[in-house]
């Protein structure tokens, strides 16, 4: 059994999806936690359609996606955890797939497809759509399938989403809720810099792929400029925190940066 922990703050038609899709499409009765971020009145309709198969953590106020990610894990009741952003969708038989080689002391990112090209080489680029209220389910479930290749993996994990033990999580100390942005920009870099020097192996899954809609709302000028500093100031912080600013290799995506190469 897995804990499935899906952050979710303004966004309920990709919710809706993202939770229609999680429980439609396992095998099994998982957990899904859905930890609110001060937004309950916004997703309440969403929460109460799901409600016989979902768990809600309603945070009363805004914390940020870190802190709502840690609390998802920290509630969890499971050892397995799969991490989820609310702008995913599951593909079918998700949870049998992604645990079937599963070890503990690893890191599984399960492959995903996105509609636009990606920074990530690994993805599939592929338009099934752009906003949650005109996919179809089903269309993506077949091309999931005709696309994956059972049992094999490699060692380019360091993406979202995520599936680990909970001691694993817990024991790098989940994810820092001191960066100076809601949003949490590099905070997952973060993260998977925190495995990789904790030991752990990332791997990458392409027994199943989830769907990515990367982007569902659209921003202002004044929205995107206020992203771009956020992003630049954690940036700064993850430099002050670890002396080196964020790198990512572009061949196995990899955090790690060069001080602890050895």
């Amino acid at each position: 059994m897995i804990s499935v922990i899906i952050p979710t703050y303004k966004s309920p038609s990709s919710l809706d999806l993202c939770l229609t899709s999680a429980i439609k499409g396992q095998k099994n009765d998982n957990e899904i936690v859905v930890v609110v971020d001060g937004t309950y009145d916004v997703n309440k309709d969403i929460l109460e359609k799901h409600s016989d198969n979902i768990l809600v953590l309603n945070l009363e106020q805004n914390v940020g996606t870190c802190r709502a990610t840690n609390l998802g894990v920290y509630n969890s009741t499971h050892n397995k955890i799969l991490i989820v952003n609310d702008d995913n969708v599951f593909p079918k038989n998700w949870d049998e797939l992604l645990t079937m080689n599963m070890l503990e002391n690893e890191v599984v990112s399960p492959n995903q497809i996105e509609p636009y090209p990606s920074m990530f080489r690994q993805f599939i680029i592929k338009d099934l759509g752009r906003t949650p209220d005109s996919f179809d389910v089903e269309k993506f479930w077949d091309y999931s399938e005709m696309v994956s290749s059972k049992n094999t993996m490699d060692d380019s994990g360091c993406t979202f989403p995520i599936l680990m033990f909970k001691k694993d999580f817990l024991k790098v100390g989940g994810f820092d809720e001191s960066y100076p942005s809601q949003a949490g920009y590099v905070a997952d870099w973060d993260f998977f810099l925190k495995c990789e020097l904790s030991g752990m192996k990332m791997s990458r899954d392409y027994s199943t792929h989830f769907y990515h809609f990367v982007s569902v709302s659209a921003k202002s000028d004044e929205q995107i400029h206020k992203s771009r500093m956020e992003e630049h100031n954690c940036h700064q912080y993850f430099e002050y925190k670890w002396g080196e600013r964020a790198k990512h290799n572009t061949l196995n995506n990899s955090k790690m940066i060069s001080k602890y190469i050895i």
